[in-house]
C-alpha cells in the first residue's frame, strides 16, 4: 500500500503544470546561463571578473575593527554553512542566523540545527570566531528581536556598534500554501520580505562601518522565466498568488528571486546618491544549480532524477563548489557593487532584462517600503 500511496504522489505531482514549469523553464534559463557565461569568456572584449580581496588588505584594515563582522541567513546547511566556513575561514566573525525552525519538518530543532552547524565549522577551523541567532524571517517581531539581541551582543562584547557584511542567502521551496501571521505567502515571506526587512533593520548597522561594508543577495537562475510585471503590496506579500486554486509554488520562488534583483539593483542606485552611504556596495550572487536540502518537500524519487539530470548535463555542483559565486560577491573589492555574479571565479553575468527595469525596480521599492512601515506600525 505504501508502495501504490508514493507513486500516486509522484503521478500527481508531475501532472500540475508547476513541476513542468521546473523541469522545463527552470533547465533552460541554467542552460542559457552557462551557454552567457561561456559567450562571454570567448568573445567579450570587456572585463566581467572581479578579484577577491583579501581582508588583510588596506581596504579592509581598520585599528579599531579586529574581525569585521559577517551575518549569514539560512547558514546552518547547504550554501549558508558553506559561506560560513569559507568566510570565517577568511578572518570574519561570522554570525550565523537560522530560519530553519519555521518549517513544518523542523520545529523545535533550531538550536539542533544552530549547535550541530557551529561544531562542524569549528572541527575544520579551530579558530573560528562564530556567534548564532535563532530568526524567524518570515516573522517582522522576530527580525526586531534579532537586532536588538545583535546590538546587546556588540555592545557586551565591546565591539563596534557596525556590521561590514551581509549576505541574505536564507530561501524555502513550498510544494503547499502556507500564510504567515501577517496574512503573506510564507515563501515570498521568507525569501523575499523578510530579506528586505532584515536589510532595512540592520542598514544603520552597516552604514556605521568604519571600513567599506557590504549587502550580497542570494538570487536564482529561475528570476529568468519572470514575465509578471505587478509589483504592488497585494502581489510582493504573495496575496496576488493566493487568488490561484492551486498552488503556483513554482512562479512564487522564480517571483521572490526576481525580487530580490530588482530591490538590489534599487538599492545600489539609491546608496549611490547617499554620500553617507557610498562606502557601502550591494551585489547579487546566483550559485547556480546546487545539490542541497532545499527541494525537500518535492517527492524523493523526483527530485533524485532532477539531480541525475542535471548531474549528466555537468552542471550540478556541491554546496562546497557552488558557493564561489557568493564568497566571489563578499570579497569582491569594495568599489563594485550593483553586479550579479554566476558562475565563481570572479565571473558575472547579466540578469534578466526585466531585472534591470528601473520603473518595476521602484514599483518593488516603495511596495515593500510600505509593507515595512504597515509591520513597524503594528510592531509598536
Amino acid at each position: 500500500m505504501e508502495v501504490v500511496k508514493n507513486v500516486v504522489e509522484i503521478i500527481s505531482f508531475m501532472c500540475n503544470s508547476e513541476f513542468w514549469r521546473m523541469a522545463v523553464l527552470w533547465t533552460l534559463s541554467l542552460i542559457s546561463s552557462y551557454m552567457s557565461r561561456f559567450y562571454q569568456t570567448l568573445f567579450s572584449q570587456e572585463s566581467r571578473c572581479y578579484p577577491r580581496c583579501s581582508l588583510k588588505d588596506s581596504t579592509f584594515a581598520s585599528p579599531l575593527v579586529d574581525r569585521p563582522i559577517c551575518i549569514i541567513t539560512g547558514a546552518t546547511s547547504g550554501l549558508g554553512a558553506a559561506a560560513a566556513h569559507a568566510l570565517a575561514k577568511e578572518g570574519f566573525y561570522v554570525v550565523l542566523v537560522d530560519f530553519t525552525f519555521v518549517l513544518t519538518l523542523a520545529v523545535g530543532r533550531s538550536s539542533e540545527f544552530l549547535s550541530k552547524a557551529v561544531s562542524e565549522i569549528k572541527s575544520r577551523n579551530p579558530d573560528a570566531c562564530l556567534k548564532a541567532f535563532k530568526v524567524n524571517l518570515s516573522s517582522f517581531e522576530s527580525i526586531l528581536e534579532f537586532k536588538h539581541s545583535l546590538e546587546q551582543w556588540l555592545h557586551d562584547s565591546n565591539m563596534h556598534p557596525s556590521v561590514q557584511l551581509l549576505i541574505n542567502n536564507a530561501g524555502i521551496f513550498a510544494t503547499s500554501r502556507r500564510v504567515t501571521s501577517e496574512g503573506y505567502d510564507q515563501m515570498l515571506a521568507t525569501n523575499y520580505i523578510g530579506a528586505f526587512c532584515l536589510t532595512k533593520v540592520l542598514f544603520p548597522l552597516l552604514e556605521n562601518s568604519l571600513v567599506p561594508s557590504r549587502v550580497v543577495n542570494v538570487s536564482s537562475f529561475t528570476h529568468r522565466n519572470v514575465r509578471c510585471r505587478h509589483a504592488d503590496t497585494e502581489t510582493i506579500s504573495g496575496k496576488f498568488f493566493m487568488k490561484s486554486e492551486d498552488y503556483p509554488y513554482a512562479s512564487i520562488y522564480e517571483y521572490s528571486k526576481l525580487c530580490i534583483l530588482l530591490f538590489s539593483y534599487e538599492l545600489h542606485r539609491k546608496v549611490g546618491l547617499t554620500k553617507k552611504s557610498q562606502h557601502l556596495s550591494i551585489v547579487a550572487a546566483d550559485p547556480g544549480a546546487v545539490k542541497t536540502n532545499i527541494m525537500r518537500e518535492i517527492p524523493s524519487s523526483v527530485s533524485t532524477m532532477a539531480f541525475a539530470a542535471m548531474k549528466l548535463l555537468g552542471v550540478l555542483q556541491s554546496s562546497e563548489t557552488g558557493v564561489s559565486a557568493i564568497v566571489d560577491a563578499a570579497l569582491a573589492t569594495p568599489e563594485v557593487s550593483g553586479v550579479y555574479f554566476f558562475g565563481g571565479k570572479g565571473r558575472s553575468l547579466n540578469s534578466s532584462a526585466l531585472s534591470y527595469d528601473a520603473g518595476l525596480a521602484k514599483d518593488v521599492w516603495d511596495a515593500s517600503c510600505s509593507l515595512f512601515e504597515e509591520l513597524q506600525t503594528t510592531a509598536r
